[in-house]
């Protein structure tokens, strides 16, 4: 009972084999290229864009970071994009979000191209995903199934409830774990009687961005609880777990900070290495 699902250090091993196999690509003389793409300067995104160099740099993936002013124009962003599409020593595009309202960001996710799309939020990724084809996965749902099988959990046949359906994660990781042959409920915060469907799960996925919100009384013992949440309270990153009350009953679960959050960037980067390979291949 109570193990904490460490990200940190299976984030760690997963870049540990990123950077080796990018040590036998270097040997040819080729290396992958990410390019990230910041528009404005909210602390959190620079943030993370300062995270995603780092680990980057620090597997070998070569990195650069394109700043654009606020006020920038979507067409000039678009542009941007193009530029990025057309050159040949980039083989991962990533924008971090969120954008400026002025800008359509449904419209920048599908002006680049899908074979460079390492968040895997195009439309036609998320198309092939839901068909069960290869595609580049969206990094937060890969890095939460990678943590289930490191760990050994066991999901087929299992009672799976989500509670959040955004692009990013809730629906993707719903589709992932359908395939991998989980009875999936997606819930949300219009779900009448919430805490009937959590009671019920054998693995709780929980994004829905609101600290603490999930209490001990909603979740059954010996579930497997996954914490996406990231919510700042008082100066301190809290999930959308009651983390202490809820580590009570639960067989595993993912703490905020380390859980989720490393293995999201540690997916990114296997995207990346995995653009690199499809388009030399």
């Amino acid at each position: 009972m109570n193990q904490i699902m460490d990200g940190k250090s299976v984030a760690s091993i997963v870049r540990a084999k990123i950077k080796n196999e990018i040590t036998e690509i270097e040997t040819t003389g080729q290396r992958p290229k990410l390019s990230v793409i910041i528009v404005g300067e909210n602390p959190a995104s620079l943030y993370y864009v300062r995270s995603k160099q780092k680990f980057a740099t620090e597997v070998g993936i070569e990195s650069n970071t394109i700043s654009l002013p606020i006020d920038v124009s979507e067409r000039v962003l678009l542009d941007t994009i193009e530029e990025l599409n057309d050159d040949t020593s980039v083989h991962g595009i990533l924008v971090q979000l969120p954008l400026p309202e002025h800008i359509d960001e449904q419209a920048v996710i599908a002006a680049i191209d899908i074979n460079k799309d390492v968040d895997g939020f195009h439309p036609a990724q998320v198309g092939r995903l839901s068909l069960g084809l290869k595609c580049l996965q969206p990094c937060t749902p890969a890095g939460i199934m990678e943590l289930l099988k490191f760990y050994d959990v066991e999901i087929a046949g299992k009672n799976v409830v989500i509670v959040g359906r955004s692009n990013i994660v809730g629906k993707p990781i719903a589709q992932m774990l359908v395939a991998s042959d989980a009875t999936v409920t997606i819930t949300h915060s219009k779900t009448s009687n919430l805490a009937d469907f959590t009671r019920n799960a054998d693995i709780l996925v929980v994004a829905i961005g609101r600290p603490g919100f999930i209490s001990a009384e909603m979740v059954k013992d010996g579930a497997v609880v996954i914490d996406v949440g990231i919510n700042r309270v008082n100066g301190k990153i809290v999930g959308d777990v009651d983390f202490d009350e809820v580590s009570k009953k639960s067989s595993f679960i993912t703490p905020v900070p380390g859980g989720v959050g490393p293995m999201t960037i540690a997916m990114l980067l296997f995207n990346t290495l995995s653009a690199f390979k499809n388009m030399s291949s």
